[in-house]
């Protein structure tokens, strides 16, 4: 009987603000990239939508071999490829008619413990998204102090950053920070519980050493820049950001870009006028609706901004005006 047949396994990821991001760049037609790739939802939904194929990016080589069972179906219309969407220009190798880039970690992977994104269950202190380079752990045990202070304070908004650094050394030189466990009980001993409602106290740590680990604030600012340089006049460029930092770079860029950037930031030399070279389409960050925060409480803090490619020449934009955090020099901290 239907009543006792088993549910559909749910899908291990759900693709945040999907329904309202393919309302906004609807209809959708031609050539289109997907820079962060990760368990294919975006892409599915464009192709399902009516792209006529999707350049899927993603710097993690292990998500490509998850989707193997459904990727197939579709043909020379989706083609996979290992890289970072900052390079999205390049590897496209076509003018495109839409990008899409999902920013942060995926639920897939702070879903695996080994993979070390998660504070809620215990794995090697990794981060990295591609595998390769420093990960957390080398940076939690080889950096001094004042440049751990930096880290969490400027890329995580850290208020406590130097009381957890300094608990941080404290307790390496007992022995090295090597699991997520390890790094998260030390940062909540800082740190008053979190009341009801509230993010886990180890949130902003973990999310500071993550985008140190994997360069996330220039590869956005590249990225940005890349797919003004990819889509062709009339293309579509689609964002989800998932906290404040990474919105106000999106914001202002599309701000910059639209002509509606004003003379830059008291940290900038004034910039001359540019004609527009993107057109937005949000005025506003969209955010999740009821029906998505009872779906996907992750998504509680997602915000999507959509902008259309005019014709005018792309160019290079000023980072600072970006609102771009930047760690001090030496001798010059916080």
């Amino acid at each position: 009987m239907a009543a006792s047949a088993r549910a559909p396994k749910p899908d291990p990821h759900i693709p945040v603000l999907l329904r309202p991001l393919i309302a906004a760049v609807s209809p959708v037609a031609g050539v289109w990239l997907d820079g962060t790739f990760g368990a294919g939802g975006y892409t599915r939904a464009l192709l399902e939508a009516g792209a006529d194929k999707v350049i899927a990016i993603d710097r993690d080589p292990s998500v490509f071999g998850m989707v193997a069972q459904w990727a197939g179906q579709y043909g020379d219309r989706l083609r996979l490829v290992e890289g970072k969407f900052s390079d999205l220009n390049a590897l496209a190798e076509v003018p495109l008619d839409g990008v899409v880039l999902d920013l942060g970690v995926s639920s897939m992977q702070l879903d695996q413990a080994e993979r070390g994104f998660s504070f809620m269950s215990d794995g090697p202190l990794d981060m990295r998204m591609s595998g390769q380079g420093p990960d957390a752990a080398d940076l939690v045990n080889r950096l001094c102090e004042g440049e751990l202070a930096d880290i969490l304070y400027h890329f995580g908004e850290e208020r406590a950053s130097r009381r957890i650094a300094r608990a941080i050394v404290r307790a390496r030189a007992e022995a090295p920070i090597e699991r997520t466990l390890q790094l998260a009980e030390i940062v909540l001993s800082c740190l008053p519980r979190a009341k009801p409602g509230q993010s886990h106290p180890a949130t902003r740590s973990f999310q500071a050493l993550r985008i140190a680990v994997n360069g996330e604030y220039e590869q956005l600012a590249d990225g940005l820049e890349a797919a003004e340089r990819a889509l062709k006049p009339g293309g579509q460029l689609a964002v989800v950001s998932f906290h404040s930092i990474e919105d106000r770079m999106v914001k202002r860029f599309f701000q910059q870009r639209s002509g509606g950037g004003g003379g830059g930031s008291r940290h900038a030399p004034e910039q001359a006028r540019i004609e527009p070279r993107f057109k937005v389409r949000t005025r506003r960050a969209v955010g999740p609706d009821d029906r998505e925060l009872a779906e996907n409480p992750r998504a509680r803090s997602s915000k999507l901004r959509v902008a259309i490619r005019t014709g005018a020449p792309a160019g290079p934009c000023e980072r600072a005006a970006l609102g771009m955090p930047h760690l001090p020099e030496k001798g010059a901290r916080h």
